[in-house]
């Protein structure tokens, strides 16, 4: 993700981890930076970051019921008054 400045390189038959700390609320996209195959130009990217309440919300719901936890996540969104907004890169 160019935004956070955190690339990761996929090596095969092992688990990569890496974690990063977004500083603000927004829609950050990236793509597969590696020719790793046929469908590479295919491999999108999309992170969106919402506050500490909004993501304890979601997980609390997400809990019993992910793709209800889904939608209410992108309704409160979607009827916020402060849009989130297309971060750039």
């Amino acid at each position: 993700m160019p935004a956070f400045g955190v690339k990761m390189d996929g090596i095969p038959g092992r688990n990569n981890e890496t974690w990063f700390k977004a500083a603000r609320e927004g829609l950050y996209y990236g793509q597969c930076s590696e020719l790793c195959g046929k469908d590479h130009a295919y491999m999108p990217i999309a992170v969106r970051v919402v506050s500490q309440e909004r993501y304890d919300a979601w997980f609390a719901a997400a809990k019993s019921d992910v793709s209800g936890a889904n939608k209410a996540l992108m309704a409160a969104i979607e009827n916020d008054s402060k849009t989130v907004t297309v971060a750039g890169n």
